[in-house]
C-alpha cells in the first residue's frame, strides 16, 4: 500500500460502497429506484466512469478512448437488462442476461481493460465493473434468487464450512498427484485471518456473484423450461462450475493451465452446492475464501 497514492485508496474504498450498499440493503435500493424515471435509471451508471477519471488524471495516463468506454458501457449494461426486464418477466433468462455476462466474464478473463489502469490497480477496473452489474440486476432487472446479502447466518457457516471439509481432501490429494498444490512451511497466523479477509472481499465475493448468483441462478431458470426442476438444478450447477474451471485457464501460466482448469471446476462443483442449498452467496463465499486462503497460506 505504500506504492498507493490517496486518491487510489480514497477511490478503493469508494468502489465498494455500493456493493456494500446493495448487500446490505439492495431490495430498498431497488424499491426507491422505481419512483425514478426510467431514463434516470438507464443514464445513472454514467457515474462509474469517475473513479477512472481521477485515477487516471492522478497518474497521468487520462485516455479518451477510456474514458468513453466506462461511460458508456454502465449504460448500456443498464439498458439492456432494462429490456431483459420487459421481455422476460418470469426471469427465466433473456439474451441480454447471456450477453452481458459473455462480456463481463471475457472483459475480466482475458484482461481487456487492464491496460486502461495504472500498474497494480487493474483490481479498480474490475471492481468498477462488479458495480455496474451489480447496479444493473439488483436495481433494474430485480433478478430474484441470487442470494447476495451480507446478513451472515448461522446456516451460511454450516454449508460454506461443510462444503469445504467435503472439498479439501479431494483438491488437496489431486492437487498434490497433478503436481499442482506444493506444500511449504507457512504457519497459521494473525495473517490467515487478514488474508482470509482480502480475498472474500476481492476474489470471492465478485466470483461468487458472477457464477453462482447470475449464472447459476439463471441457467437454473432457462434450463426449467426443459427439464425437472431435480436436473435442471444439476445441469445448471455442472454447467456453471465448468465455466468457472475454464475461467482459470490462464492463471498462472502463460499457457493453457489445464491443472488449474480442472481443480477449479471440481472446486466450482462444492461452492455451486454450497450457494444452491439455500440460495445463498455469503454460503459458497464463505467456502471460496477459505479455499483460497488454505492455498495461499500453506500451498
Amino acid at each position: 500500500m505504500q506504492h498507493y497514492t490517496s486518491t487510489d485508496i480514497a477511490f478503493l474504498l469508494a468502489e465498494l460502497v455500493p456493493a456494500a450498499t446493495f448487500g446490505l440493503a439492495g431490495a430498498r435500493v431497488a424499491q426507491f429506484a422505481d419512483r425514478w424515471p426510467r431514463s434516470l435509471r438507464v443514464l445513472l451508471p454514467v457515474i462509474c466512469v469517475l473513479p477512472y477519471v481521477f485515477i487516471s488524471y492522478s497518474h497521468h495516463m487520462f485516455s479518451w478512448s477510456w474514458f468513453a468506454l466506462y461511460s458508456i458501457l454502465p449504460v448500456l449494461l443498464a439498458a439492456l437488462l432494462t429490456f431483459a426486464a420487459a421481455s422476460d418477466p418470469e426471469q427465466r433468462g433473456a439474451w441480454q442476461d447471456a450477453l452481458i455476462l459473455l462480456v463481463l466474464g471475457l472483459a475480466v478473463d482475458l484482461r481487456w481493460f487492464e491496460q486502461a489502469w495504472p500498474s497494480g490497480l487493474a483490481g479498480l477496473g474490475k471492481l468498477l465493473l462488479v458495480d455496474a452489474a451489480l447496479y444493473g440486476f439488483v436495481v433494474v432487472r430485480r433478478l430474484q434468487g441470487t442470494g447476495f446479502d451480507l446478513y451472515f447466518r448461522w446456516s451460511d457457516w454450516k454449508s460454506g464450512l461443510r462444503e469445504l471439509l467435503f472439498f479439501a481432501p479431494i483438491v488437496i490429494g489431486l492437487g498434490l498427484a497433478l503436481g499442482f498444490l506444493h506444500p511449504h512451511a507457512n504457519s497459521p497466523r494473525l495473517s490467515m485471518i487478514l488474508t482470509w479477509i482480502y480475498i472474500f472481499i476481492f476474489v470471492a465475493v465478485p466470483e461468487e456473484l458472477f457464477f453462482r448468483a447470475w449464472v447459476q441462478n439463471l441457467l437454473e431458470r432457462r434450463l426449467s423450461l426443459y427439464f425437472d426442476p431435480a436436473k435442471a438444478r444439476r445441469s445448471a450447477l455442472i454447467i456453471a462450475s465448468i465455466l468457472f474451471g475454464l475461467s482459470h485457464f490462464n492463471k498462472r501460466s502463460i499457457h493453457f493451465n489445464w491443472r488449474y482448469v480442472i481443480l477449479a471446476t471440481i472446486a466450482g462443483i462444492f461452492f455451486g452446492r454450497a450457494w444452491r442449498e439455500n440460495r445463498r452467496v455469503p454460503a459458497s463465499t464463505i467456502t471460496h475464501a477459505s479455499v483460497d486462503t488454505i492455498w495461499t497460506i500453506w500451498f
